[in-house]
């Protein structure tokens, strides 16, 4: 149970943003263009994401998806505490706790699935 409960709560995370993402929102962009990765970085992150979302919430590969989140999410945390700060356009820290809450949720999914992935199964 708690499997499903964390990864559909970072997979509903990860699909609202994208939204966001594929519309070329303001804030977005904005997001995107202090990084200098716009647009390609907006769209390719989007789909990087959709991709985790689906791979999250199909048990059969929820292993791989965790991961796949901790690595994207991870991206997104590391320009908050380095270029983006956390709070970003007056969110009041919003995103930042979001990918925060993805991370924990993927790092959770990922302990529970370990013998499913690949390069650690044969360690756990």
């Amino acid at each position: 149970m708690l499997s499903w409960v964390v990864r559909i709560i970072a997979a509903v995370i990860l699909l609202q943003t994208l939204y966001f993402k594929f519309t070329g929102h303001e804030d977005s962009v904005y997001i995107f263009s202090q990084l200098g990765l716009e647009p390609a970085g907006r769209i390719g992150i989007g789909v990087l994401e959709l991709i985790t979302a689906i791979l999250l919430v199909w048990p059969r590969t929820a292993g791989i998806g965790a991961v796949l989140g901790l690595g994207v999410i991870s991206g997104a945390i590391f320009a908050h505490l380095t270029q983006l700060g956390i709070e970003v356009n007056g969110d009041g820290g919003t995103l930042f706790y979001l990918a925060v809450t993805v991370f924990v949720c993927c790092l959770i999914a990922a302990i529970l699935h370990r013998k499913e992935i690949p390069v650690i199964k044969n360690y756990f």
